[in-house]
C-alpha cells in the first residue's frame, strides 16, 4: 500500500487512443433515440440542445436527437421535445431507421429496458446506458450480443455518476494489472453516515430526512442495503480483473445496523464509517464485498462528505489513483452519458468490459476475505473478570488485541461499554471468537463487528 504522499488525485483524463475504429463522416449526423425522460434523460436533452456547436466541434459531426420514448408524452419536463418523434414502445424506438444510437435511461434489470437494449443490439445498433442493475445481472449476455453484431455497449453513467471511472479502467489504466478497487459508490449512504456524525442524529432520523428529500430509491433497501452500490462494484470488478460480471457472489451488508455510538467511538479511535466497496483478486479467488467499514479519518475516503462518491484504483504500474466527484444528479450523470455518446460519434469503439466478451472467464469467488483488523463494540455485565473472559475468548480463537477501551458506565450502572480493535485476522477466526464470547455469559448484548479497511 503506497503512503498517502504517493497518491495521485485525478481530475481529468487524457484523450484515449482510437480502438476498433469505425469510419465516420462530418457530413453525417449521429442520430440518437432516447428511452426514458426522467432526470438523466432530460439532462441529456439539455446538453444536446444547448451545446450543439460544441459537440460538433469536438466530434467532427453533428449529434442530434430524432426520437424519444417515455411513460407519459404529455408530462411537463422543462425541455422542448416537440421536434422529436414519439414512441410509446421503447423497442419500437430502438428499431427506428432514423436512430443510429439507442440511449437507454429507463432503468430496471429486466422488462422494457432489457427488451429494448436487446432489440437495438440485435440489429447492430450501438447502445449507451446508465442501467447498472441490468448490466450487473445481464452484462455478459448483452456484451456478447453486441460483439456478435459489431456494436458497442457503453455504460460510463452506470457507475459513480460523473466520475470517469469506466474510462479510467478500460483506457487510461489499460497497461496496468489492477490490484484493488475500492470506493464509496452510493451517495445516499454517505449522506446518511456523515449527517449522523456531524449532527449527532440517529440512523432513523437521518433516514427519514433522506426520504423526505427524495434521496432514496422507491425501494430504500437498494440504497441502504448496499445493493445499488454492489451493482456498480460488480461492473468495475469485471473490467478490472478481466472476468464475467458476478453480482451473485457479492458480499452485501447495508448500513441499517450502524448506530450513532459506533460513529462516535470510531471517531474517537481515528476512524470514520463508510459503506465501502472492495474488490481484489487473491490466491483464494475474487473478493467482492460492499459492507460498512472503518477507514482512517485522514485518508481520502475518510474525508469524503455528504453525497459525493469516491473510487480508489490501484495498479501495479501507476500506484494508487483517487477519483472523486458527484455520484448522481442530472448534470453529472448526463455528462457521463454524453461522454459515451461523443466517443461513438468520434469512432472510438471499446469492448464493453475492456476486453472481448468471449475472452472473459468466470471468476472463482474467494472462499474467505483477506485478513483485516476489526472494530468490536460490546456491552459487558459488570461482573468480576468479565473483561478477562472476553480477552480469553479472543486469544483462544487466535485473535490478538491492538487496542481496548472501556468507557464510563452505561445508563444502566450494571453494564459497561467496551471497544476493542483487533490486529489483522480472518473473519472465520473472528467468528470463532464471537461465539466464544457468547458462551461466557458476560455479554449484555451481541457484539458489533465492523471491518477496518486501510485504503
Amino acid at each position: 500500500m503506497p503512503p498517502f504522499a504517493a497518491i495521485r488525485t485525478v481530475s481529468f483524463l487524457t484523450q484515449p487512443e482510437l480502438l476498433m475504429p469505425k469510419p465516420t463522416s462530418s457530413q453525417v449526423p449521429l442520430r440518437l433515440g432516447i428511452a426514458g425522460l426522467g432526470t438523466v434523460g432530460v439532462g441529456v436533452i439539455k446538453i444536446v440542445q444547448r451545446k450543439a456547436n460544441l459537440l460538433a466541434q469536438r466530434t467532427g459531426r453533428a449529434v442530434v436527437i430524432t426520437a424519444v420514448s417515455a411513460r407519459s408524452k404529455d408530462k411537463d419536463r422543462g425541455v422542448d421535445i416537440s421536434n422529436y418523434a414519439w414512441e410509446d414502445d421503447p423497442v419500437a424506438l430502438a428499431l427506428r431507421d432514423d436512430v443510429d444510437l439507442f440511449v437507454e435511461l429507463m432503468g430496471g434489470s429486466d422488462g422494457p429496458a432489457k427488451a429494448a437494449t436487446e432489440a437495438a443490439l440485435a440489429v447492430g445498433k450501438d447502445v449507451v446506458t446508465a442501467n447498472k442493475a441490468m448490466l450487473a445481472h445481464h452484462g455478459q449476455m448483452l456484451a456478447e450480443k453486441a460483439e456478435a453484431k459489431g456494436a458497442v455497449l457503453r455504460f460510463e453513467a452506470a457507475v459513480a455518476g460523473g466520475i470517469p471511472v469506466i474510462k479510467s479502467l478500460t483506457e487510461g489504466l489499460a497497461g496496468n494489472r489492477i490490484e484493488r478497487i475500492a470506493g464509496v459508490m452510493n451517495g445516499t449512504c454517505n449522506y446518511i453516515l456523515t449527517r449522523m456524525e456531524n449532527e449527532g442524529l440517529s440512523y432513523d432520523e437521518v433516514f427519514e430526512a433522506a426520504k423526505a428529500l427524495g434521496y432514496l430509491e422507491a425501494d430504500p433497501t437498494l440504497d441502504v442495503g448496499g445493493i445499488d452500490a454492489g451493482h456498480k462494484l460488480a461492473l468495475l470488478a469485471a473490467i478490472g480483473f478481466g472476468t464475467q460480471v458476478d453480482f451473485d457472489n457479492m458480499v452485501l451488508e447495508g448500513i441499517e445496523r450502524i448506530t450513532i455510538e459506533d460513529i462516535r467511538h470510531a471517531a474517537d479511535m481515528g476512524y470514520r464509517i463508510k459503506l465501502l466497496g472492495v474488490a481484489q483478486m487473491t490466491g483464494r479467488g475474487l473478493e467482492q464485498r460492499m459492507t460498512p467499514c472503518l477507514v482512517p479519518a485522514l485518508s481520502p475516503l475518510g474525508q469524503l462528505e455528504n453525497a459525493t462518491n469516491m473510487v480508489v484504483l490501484e495498479g501495479d504500474e501507476v500506484g494508487q489513483i483517487v477519483l472523486r466527484g458527484a455520484g448522481a444528479g442530472e448534470g453529472p450523470t448526463a455528462s457521463a452519458v454524453m461522454s459515451d455518446v461523443l466517443d461513438i460519434a468520434r469512432g472510438i469503439r471499446v469492448p464493453t468490459f475492456g476486453a472481448p466478451a468471449t475472452t472473459l472467464e468466470k471468476s472463482t469467488p474467494a472462499v474467505a476475505a483477506t485478513p483485516a483488523p476489526y472494530y468490536l463494540r460490546m456491552s459487558l455485565l459488570d461482573k468480576p473478570g468479565a473483561l478477562a473472559k472476553i480477552a480469553a475468548a479472543l486469544g483462544d480463537a487466535g485473535v490478538s488485541i491492538d487496542r481496548m477501551r472501556q468507557y464510563g458506565q452505561d445508563a444502566n450502572p450494571e453494564i459497561a461499554p467496551v471497544l476493542i480493535v483487533t490486529d489483522a485476522t480472518s473473519r472465520s477466526s473472528l467468528d470463532a471468537a464471537l461465539a466464544g464470547m457468547k458462551a461466557t455469559s458476560v455479554l449484555a448484548t451481541d457484539p458489533v463487528a465492523i471491518r477496518i479497511e486501510n485504503v
